[in-house]
């Protein structure tokens, strides 16, 4: 998942996100009541139990079961999301593989690459010697998956495209690493951040992943989540998808304040359809009115995510309207 870049092959679950148990200091006593409910919820979505011999068995957000004998010590991360999570759990001296995506925080850098985080090598993964490897569910993940199975090296396939399918993920993990409370910790707070729009800035703004057909960001999307974290609103909410090709008709008559695109540093430069004669017709494109994210704060669900929005609200309040 990541924005107007062609440099470099884009990755579909954008750049890996942060790290740190986000401290929530909450004031009112229907929060503190909404945070409760939520970590008892997501522990018993969870749903681990002991596996025989005393190991943990949980199911997986492909329905499968994944057994350990004991808390996962070699774990390969096949995403940035999931990376920086093993970070903020407290485990990522335990990560023995990342994807060449996975950027964040700075240590993550110095675990060994095993290439692409969608349709993996199996080899390299495996010449790792993990006893847990993670991946993101996709179509193009479950081949690897099962590749797994049979090599009998335990994997789990976890959402990472929205607040609370992170959430699940840390309680999840952390139940697989012996680390529970820090996972129902980082959960609960990432339910709580996901649960407190910001107040109404007066911004629309359309998220364009792509040129050429045009592409945007949908509600069942992360950046639609910022979106409304920040205060502001994607003119595409209502389409249910998380990204969506549209016509360029479509998005002058959506007419966004702004056009939201992800790169690799978050460099104030215009992409380059900006300058195309075709996009003209799109307001914002002919007032220069966009902002450029930094992938790797933007790019996928997070435990920086109150940080990335505050950013964002405070990058849509400074274009001149």
């Amino acid at each position: 998942m990541a924005l107007a870049r062609r440099a470099r092959p884009r990755s579909p679950i954008s750049v890996p996100s942060g790290v740190g148990v986000l401290v929530m200091r909450g004031s009112a006593q229907r929060t503190h009541l909404a945070v409760l409910v939520a970590t008892l919820a997501l522990a018993c979505r969870a749903g681990s139990r002991p596996a025989p011999g005393g190991g943990l068995r949980v199911v997986d957000d492909a329905g499968r079961t994944v057994a350990l004998a004991g808390p996962a010590r070699r774990i390969v991360s096949l995403s940035p999301a999931i990376t920086e999570l093993v970070f903020a759990l407290g485990a990522g001296e335990r990560l023995v593989g990342r994807t060449t995506w996975c950027d964040y925080p700075p240590a993550a850098r110095a675990v060994p690459s095993v290439g692409d985080g969608l349709n993996p090598s199996v080899e390299a993964v495996a010449a790792r010697r993990p006893d847990l490897v993670v991946l993101y569910r996709s179509t193009l993940d479950a081949a690897a998956a099962r590749a797994f199975e049979r090599l009998g090296i335990p994997a789990i396939v976890l959402r990472q495209d929205r607040l609370a399918d992170l959430a699940r993920a840390a309680a999840l993990l952390g139940r697989l690493t012996g680390r529970a409370r820090a996972g129902d910790s980082l959960a609960a707070a990432l339910a709580a951040v996901g649960a407190r729009p910001g107040p109404p800035l007066g911004v629309r703004l359309a998220f364009v992943t792509w040129d050429n057909p045009p592409v945007v960001i949908g509600g069942g999307s992360y950046l639609d989540e910022l979106a409304a974290l920040a205060g502001a609103t994607n003119v595409f909410h209502d389409l249910p998808a998380a990204s969506a090709a549209v016509g360029l008709e479509t998005l002058a008559a959506r007419d966004p304040d702004v056009i939201a695109v992800l790169g690799d540093s978050g460099a104030a430069e215009l992409p380059p359809f900006a300058r195309r004669p075709e996009w003209q017709a799109i307001r914002a494109v002919r007032a220069r009115r966009f902002v450029v994210l930094p992938g790797s704060l933007f790019g996928r669900p997070s435990p920086r995510a109150a940080l990335a929005a505050a950013e964002l609200r405070r990058l849509l309040a400074a274009v001149p309207r």
